[in-house]
C-alpha cells in the first residue's frame, strides 16, 4: 500500500470539476483501489457524490492512499494530479 498527504491549494477544494477529474484519472486504474481521507471520513477516488461529501476546503490537508495492482504508477499520477489541479 502506498500512500502520501497533499494540502489542498485550491481555495474552493475539491468541487464539481476536480472532483469529476479525478474520478476519471483513478478510474484509469483499474486494477488499484485509490482511496482519499480527510479526518475521519473517507471515500473511495472514483465515487463523485462520496469526494464531494468529505467537504474538502483550500488549506485542507487529505490523505490518498493507493492499494493493489500497479500502486507505484497510480501513486505518482495520483500525486501529480493533485499538484496540477487542487
Amino acid at each position: 500500500m502506498k500512500s502520501f498527504t497533499y494540502t489542498i491549494t485550491d481555495p474552493v477544494g475539491i468541487h464539481a470539476r476536480p472532483a469529476g477529474l479525478l474520478v476519471k484519472a483513478a478510474k484509469a486504474f483499474a486494477g488499484a483501489e485509490i482511496t482519499v481521507s480527510k479526518g475521519d471520513k473517507s471515500a473511495k477516488a472514483t465515487q463523485l457524490m462520496k469526494l464531494m461529501g468529505l467537504g474538502v476546503k483550500g488549506g485542507d490537508q487529505i490523505t490518498v492512499s493507493v492499494n493493489g495492482g500497479d500502486e507505484e504508477a497510480a501513486a505518482a499520477a495520483m500525486e501529480d494530479f493533485f499538484k496540477n489541479n487542487l
